[in-house]
């Protein structure tokens, strides 16, 4: 048997740890897979002394420092999990390959920002850059689309990239509960982070879908140009009302190639009842890539977690271990497109809009032609719930006024439209607060 692939960890968190749990429970079948043992010589963390489950450390060489662990004649692989998209992550991937060491790195956001240049760099030292365990935990689309998909150009590409969210909107959906109180939930269970903007607003699944993009569609990374929305908006009337439509709440991350441009968007969305994407349930993930000669392949499986994403992790190490070495992106950095905007859109699947009318004789019907005058196209109206007393502040006195709840769903029509019409609507007073409006997608 070959000699051994020397790899150095720097992060021993969760997923580092998951790992090290890998590597020891399937290290003799992993080595007979790739013709040669796959070790660690080398760790670093910032603490020596945190407990690890039951690894001893002293097993392995300590860094204080992961950048001179990368510049190590010792090693082989560098495997980046500290996270982050500068500061000791960054410096340490560019270490590595300015030594000729090879890559591997759960790190999305590092590669949504620096991706390209790091690339380059992979290519200019002849080393492995592999980032399958970036996007989307154990599922191993980056593999899929960089090398399974080689023959097909691709079209779209969109999925649930964030546990998190689906695991919040999953929640509120099967136990009738609110936003905060099912976040609150996710955090104690560890799904949510102290300061859960990240996952909430959904620039968790923006890092992803930017580095997704790149490798469908064969261009440069260009994490500026993702349109961003979360999930704190979303309310349980609203989860409700979708549910008596036909549709469940998913945020979606989605990127198309529409000839004048790409699109790349993340944001809740409106899915029928049924399709697959529907049915991605609790902290999974799915992600569905639509080729010219296959189709639709959708993937689906656990986002997150610590022996998933080292499954991935992993992975990454086989190929290296093999001699296989591709593209970072699936193509050489100078065959990359620039990246093109593409305006938003109109959507396939029209628009949900949820608002609380002031309840008095021709509000539906104003509503009906601001619509009207902006070419939009109305499918269905429905009023649920009985009316609501608000107390309405005037100018010298306060007036008690109903109000009650309004949706309706649009047929396909432009974005601009949507939000002139909606902007209309709130400014010459139809409704209380701010109308809420979520795209749907039918996926044709």
């Amino acid at each position: 048997m070959a000699e051994p692939l020397k790899i150095a960890l720097a992060g021993l968190g969760t997923v580092g740890v998951g790992v090290l749990d890998l590597l020891r429970e399937n290290g003799e079948v992993l080595a007979r897979r790739c013709g040669r043992p796959v070790e660690v010589v080398a760790v670093s963390a910032r603490s020596r002394n945190k407990p690890r489950g039951d690894h001893d450390l002293s097993a392995w060489q300590w860094f204080d420092d992961p950048v001179e662990m990368a510049r190590s004649a010792d090693i082989d692989v560098l495997v980046e999990l500290i996270g982050g998209e500068d500061g000791p992550a960054r410096a340490a991937v560019e270490a590595a390959l300015g030594a000729g060491r090879h890559v591997v790195t759960a790190n999305k956001a590092l590669l949504a920002h620096h991706g390209v240049a790091l690339a380059k760099r992979a290519e200019e030292a002849g080393v492995a850059l592999n980032f399958e365990a970036a996007v989307a935990g154990g599922i191993p689309i980056v593999k899929m689309m960089r090398e399974s998909m080689a023959g097909n150009t691709a079209r779209r590409v969109y999925g649930i990239l964030n546990g998190t969210c689906n695991y919040i909107l999953t929640k509120m959906e099967e136990e009738e509960r609110d936003f905060e109180d099912v976040l609150k939930e996710a955090q104690e269970l560890g799904y949510a982070e102290a300061d859960p903007t990240f996952d909430i607003g959904g620039w968790d699944a923006a890092h992803k879908l930017a580095i997704l993009t790149s490798l469908a569609f064969g261009c440069e990374i260009s994490m500026d140009d993702v349109y961003v929305e979360g999930i704190d908006n979303i309310t349980l009337a609203d989860i409700r009302y979708a549910r008596g439509l036909g549709y469940r709440v998913k945020l979606l991350a989605v990127a198309v190639d529409t000839g004048e441009g790409i699109e790349q968007r993340v944001h809740p969305t409106l899915v029928p009842i049924g399709s697959p994407i529907a049915e991605v349930h609790g902290v999974f993930n799915a992600v569905e890539v639509r080729g010219n000669f296959v189709d639709d392949v959708m993937l689906q499986g656990r986002g997150a977690g610590a022996h998933p994403t080292a499954s991935s992790v992993v992975a990454d190490l086989a190929d290296i271990a093999r001699g296989m070495i591709v593209p970072p992106l699936g193509l050489p950095v100078e065959r990359l497109k620039p990246y093109r905007r593409a305006r938003m859109r109109a959507h396939e699947g029209g628009y949900y809009v949820a608002m609380e009318l002031w309840d008095k004789p021709g509000e539906v019907a104003a509503i009906a032609k601001i619509f009207a005058d902006e070419g939009i196209s109305i499918e269905s109206i429905v009023q649920k719930g009985p009316a609501i007393s608000r107390v309405v502040p005037l100018r010298k006195e306060e007036r008690v006024r109903e109000t009650a709840p309004f949706i309706l769903i649009t047929h396909d029509t432009l974005e601009s439209a949507m939000r002139t019409a909606l902007a209309r609507i709130e400014a010459e007073g139809h409704c209380a607060g701010k109308p809420r409006m979520i795209r749907i997608e039918r996926f044709r």
